[in-house]
C-alpha cells in the first residue's frame, strides 16, 4: 500500500480519536487519547509531504550534468501510472501500452484491446473501464503531459512513435527500494530507498500492488467479489455452457464499483489538500 495512502488515512482517522485539552481536564482523561501525539511520521517513518517537496526542490536547483548525483523524485508520468492502476485495478503493462484513441475523456471510458491484455490467446478478453472522477483526472493530467503523442506513455528516445517499455514503471519504483535488491548501484538510475514503506517490514511493493490494493478497497466497500473480478478483467470460472448462454456484462455494476472506489480514494487523499494527486491533476488540465 503506498505510503501516502496511510498518511492521508491517518488524517481522516485522527479527528475521531482526539480529545481537547479542556475535555481532558474536565473528565481527568489525561491518558486516554491514544493517538493524541501520533503524526504521519510515526506511521510512515517520514513526513511525506515535506520530504517530497524538498526532494523536488533540490532536484530542480541542481545544475544540468549533476542531476544523477542527487535523489530524484519519481517522474510525474510514473506517479500518474500508479494512481491509475489503483483507481481502475488495471495491470501496469496494459496501461503503458495504451493509445489515446482507446481513451474517451468525454464519455469517460478506457478500452483495453484484447491484444494488450495479459494471458494466453483464447483465454483472455478485451476490457472496458469506466473512469471515475479520480481516474479521469489522472488521465487528463497525463494528456496534458503527452499532448500530441498517440500513446499515453510515449517512449522518448525512439525514432518511431511507440510506448515505453512495459517494465519501466516497475523499474523506477524498484530503484527506489534498493534495500531489497542484491546488486551494485546502476549508473544513470536511482539507487535509494525513497519508496520503502515501514522500514521495509512490509516487503518491497510494486505497481501490481496498486491493483491488489484497489480490489481490497472495493471489497471493504461492500462490493461483491464477482463484480471485483470483472473490474479486474478476470476470466470468470464456470462451464463453457454457462459462459455461452450468460452474456450480461454487468456494465452498470462495474461502473458503480469504480465510482465508489474513486470516491473512497478522494476521501482519503482529501480534495482540499494541495499535496493530493487530484489537485495537481486539475491544475495541469487547466493549463493544457
Amino acid at each position: 500500500v503506498p505510503v501516502v495512502y496511510w498518511a492521508r488515512l491517518l488524517q481522516l482517522v485522527l479527528p475521531h480519536f482526539s480529545i481537547s485539552a479542556d475535555e481532558r481536564i474536565r473528565y481527568s482523561l489525561l491518558y486516554l487519547d491514544p493517538l493524541g501525539e501520533v503524526t504521519d511520521f510515526h506511521v510512515t517513518g517520514r513526513n511525506w509531504s515535506v520530504n517530497r517537496e524538498r526532494m523536488e526542490a533540490d532536484y530542480e536547483e541542481t545544475p544540468a550534468g549533476h542531476k544523477y548525483e542527487v535523489q530524484r523524485p519519481l517522474k510525474r508520468e510514473t506517479q500518474l501510472a500508479n494512481w491509475i492502476c489503483l483507481g481502475t485495478l488495471c495491470r501496469i503493462g496494459e496501461l503503458l501500452m495504451t493509445r489515446w484513441e482507446d481513451v474517451d475523456l468525454v464519455e469517460r471510458y478506457w478500452t483495453i484491446p484484447v491484444a494488450n491484455v495479459k494471458g494466453p490467446m483464447g483465454k483472455k478478453q478485451g476490457h472496458r473501464v469506466y473512469l471515475s472522477d479520480f481516474s479521469l483526472r489522472q488521465f487528463q493530467a497525463l494528456k496534458a503531459l503527452t499532448r500530441t503523442s498517440p500513446y499515453c506513455f510515449p517512449a522518448r528516445n525512439h525514432k518511431e512513435d511507440t510506448h515505453i517499455d512495459v517494465k519501466t514503471v516497475s523499474k523506477q519504483v524498484g530503484d527506489r527500494q534498493i534495500q531489497f535488491k542484491v546488486r551494485k548501484d546502476l549508473s544513470r538510475r536511482a539507487n535509494d530507498n525513497a519508496l520503502v514503506l515501514k522500514s521495509g517490514s512490509h516487503r518491497e511493493w510494486t505497481p501490481h500492488d496498486m491493483r491488489r490494493t484497489g480490489a481490497t478497497m472495493m471489497q471493504a466497500l461492500g462490493i461483491l467479489p464477482d463484480i471485483i473480478d470483472r473490474c479486474q478483467n478476470h476470466v470468470m470460472a464456470g462451464s463453457r455452457v454457462r459462459r455461452h448462454y450468460m452474456h450480461h456484462e454487468f456494465a452498470e455494476e462495474k461502473k458503480a464499483a469504480w465510482e465508489k472506489l474513486g470516491q473512497r480514494i478522494d476521501a482519503i487523499l482529501g480534495q482540499s489538500n494541495p499535496s493530493s494527486p487530484a489537485a495537481p491533476a486539475q491544475a495541469a488540465t487547466q493549463k493544457a
